[in-house]
């Protein structure tokens, strides 16, 4: 049984950063379909509750480009949401996950527990 429409549940708009549109060009046909899709889908209602794929991110660490990160498989989406004077999702990057690193716009960020070479 899904979910039945609640008029009352907060819709957020959903707006691309001008880098992000950069990062979101570099991905493949099927990438951008996925993550277009995806994003529609997991962010447009309660974009800062935390789940599986959705988690706040740490200030801080190198590579910090948002404060939150959707994962769809290998793909990552970085956001930022705003709640006046409209309540407004802005997505900074795309990036792509390739083991402990995630590439986003040609440059390449490790996790805290790789080494940068």
């Amino acid at each position: 049984m899904g979910l039945a429409y609640d008029p009352r549940v907060l819709s957020y708009r959903i707006r691309f950063s001008d880098g992000a549109i950069e990062h979101l060009n570099g991905l493949t046909a099927r990438q951008r379909s996925i993550v277009v899709a995806a994003v529609d889908k997991n962010l447009r209602y309660q974009p800062v509750v935390e789940t599986r794929h959705r988690k706040r991110m740490k200030p801080g660490r190198p590579g910090f480009i948002a404060p939150w990160e959707l994962r769809i498989g290998d793909l990552r989406v970085y956001y930022d949401v705003e709640d006046s004077p409209v309540s407004l999702i802005v997505v900074s990057a795309f990036g792509v996950k390739v083991r402990h690193r995630v590439a986003i716009g040609g440059r390449e960020y490790g996790s805290e527990n790789s080494r940068d070479r």
